[in-house]
Parts: structure tokens; sequence; C-alpha cells
């Protein structure tokens, strides 16, 4: 009791705080979101987010390259067609804007490529699946999935990570994958992924807003905990690997009690919006960038995410290397 303890002695000098910090973020912790846009020829700067860029399929090496330079260990990689249809068949064009990026990627760097796997940013109606009477077709949309799945896989994706939340899409491309001989590719699910409000900012980097409706369909509600456990555990039946919550710091519950129930690695996704809001209110003066950037991704670390994917990737991995 007090005086005789006292907390403070383990928080009073900072070399003693460093040797006694239970949470410490690595290089190796993080996954690095990166755009490749088919129309454009030079990078472009999305203005919801500033820092990160959309880039042209001929600069999709040099930021691999950087990113590995870094230290980071994988890049997590989203595609934008200079065409779409209502099949989303640009997804598994083997002449694709994903599969040249990844051919791209393999020339310049040894850097695990994990492919983000849905239809919307394919698609003329942004929806993640195959369209009928204005709903989407979960099982028609699996297919679909497969196939694309084989393509990335075919052009050198080292993960594939199914984002779409269609019942059943880890079996559906768990088995494709696997008839095509890619046995040896993981699959990391979106497993817990919510309707969320903070997608705003990656909904302009993709071009994926859906033309009518939402997705609300399919993604979770954001005021359910117990479903998401069903999901996942749905996931691993189906043959996951690797299971995702997103968005990240609105679910660190689901996170820790991910961590908790299930003895896979659990990755968390740092969204869009939630970056955008550090950097504007930083932007503003309101709060300090480093600190608020290194507190939100030490508090998905401390949660029980292993794998952070996050738009501050090469910003956080600088830091923790310095």
């Amino acid at each position: 009791m007090f005086p005789q303890s006292r907390a403070r002695r383990l928080r009073a000098r900072p070399n003693i705080r460093d040797l006694v910090r239970e949470t410490e973020l690595s290089v190796h912790d993080l996954v690095y979101p990166i755009f490749v846009n088919e129309n454009l020829s030079s990078p472009r700067e999305i203005g919801s987010m500033p820092g990160v860029l959309s880039l042209p399929i001929s600069r999709a090496g040099e930021e691999a390259r950087c990113a590995e330079n870094l230290g980071i260990p994988a890049v997590l990689l989203f595609g934008v067609p200079s065409k779409k249809d209502p099949r989303g068949t640009p997804a598994d064009d083997p002449d694709g804007v994903v599969q040249r990026a990844i051919r791209e990627m393999k020339r310049a760097s040894d850097i695990t490529i994990i492919t983000d796997l849905c239809l919307c940013e394919y698609t003329d109606h942004g929806h993640c699946g195959i369209i009928n009477k204005d709903d989407v077709d979960n099982d028609a949309t699996l297919q679909r999935y497969a196939e694309v799945a084989v393509s990335q896989a075919r052009a050198g994706a080292d993960m594939i990570a199914p984002s779409g939340m269609m019942d059943g899409q880890v079996a559906a491309i768990r088995d494709g994958l696997d008839q095509a001989g890619f046995e040896s590719i993981p699959i990391m699910s979106y497993a817990a992924k919510y309707a969320s409000s903070f997608y705003g900012p990656f909904r302009d980097a993709a071009e994926s807003t859906p033309q009518h409706g939402d997705r609300r369909s399919h993604q979770m509600d954001p005021g359910n905990a117990r479903e998401a456990f069903r999901e996942m555990s749905l996931d691993l039946e189906e043959g996951a690997d690797i299971l995702m919550v997103k968005p990240a710091l609105p679910y660190l519950d689901i996170v820790r009690r991910a961590r908790d129930k299930f003895n896979v690695p659990i990755a968390a996704y740092q969204v869009s919006g939630e970056y955008s809001m550090i950097k504007a209110a930083a932007a503003n003066g309101w709060i300090d960038h480093d600190g608020a950037m290194m507190e939100s991704l030490r508090s998905i670390k401390r949660a029980g995410a292993e794998i952070i994917i996050t738009y501050f990737a090469k910003e956080a991995a600088r830091m923790v290397s310095s």
C-alpha cells in the first residue's frame, strides 16, 4: 500500500518506461495497402486520404520496393480497372490491373503480395457480386470469386483476402485454388467486416461507391458481436488461415475476443476513415500526428492483432525502426 507501493516508480524515467512497456509495435506487424489504377499515367493523391497515392501500374513495383526497403513484410493490393461491367469480368482478366501490378511488384521486390478479392471495384453497379433483382446473388457470386482467386494466384499473388462477405466465399475460393494447384496459397478472410461509416475515403480511392442501395445485406451490423464469432467460426471451417476484423478501432472488443477464442493469426484493418480523421485533426493542429498514429496502432496490437493493415505503414515503419 501507499507509500511503500508507488506505481509511478516505473513511469518516472524514460529508460524504465521503455523497459517495462507491455506492448511494442514492430514493423513486422504492418501491411501496407496499395491502390493501382489502370486509368492513370502518373501518381495521384487521394483527396480524402492525405499522403496516400493512387498509382499507375508502372509504379506498382517501385512502391512495393519502397515498402520492402522500410522492412514492411507485405502489401495489400487493390485495383481499379479502366472498364467495368455487371459481372466484374476485368477482375479475373489475366491482363487485368491487379494481375499486371502483381507482375510489376514481383519483378521489383520480394515483398509478400496479398490481393483483396471482391467485385465492387470491377462492377458498373459498384456492388460486391452479381446483381439479381436489385440484390446481390450470393451463390452466383461464389463462382466469380473462385475464378478471380485463381487468376490472382496465377499472376503471382502470395495470399488471397476475400472481402465480399458472401456466405460460403472461403470454401468456394479454397476449392477453386486447390483444384487449380494452388493448395499452398493461404486465405486471409475479411471474416468480421462491418457496414461501417469509416469506409468513405476508400470508396473514393477504389471508385467503388454503390450506384444504388448499400451493402448492409452482407456486411455486418455494427451493433452485433456474437454474429462476428459465428462468421469467424464458419470461415475457419471453410478453410480460412487468418481472420480479419474490419474496421479496427471501433471494434477492438471484437479483436480482443477473437484473439482469445481462435488459435489462428488475427488481422485488423485500420481503415481509410480512421486514417483520415487522424490526418485531418493533425492538419488542424488539434492533435499530435505522430503520437495519435502510434497510439492508435499500439491499441490495435494491444487488443491482440498480430497483423495490422494500415495506411500509416510507411510512416510507422520509419518511426519504429529509427
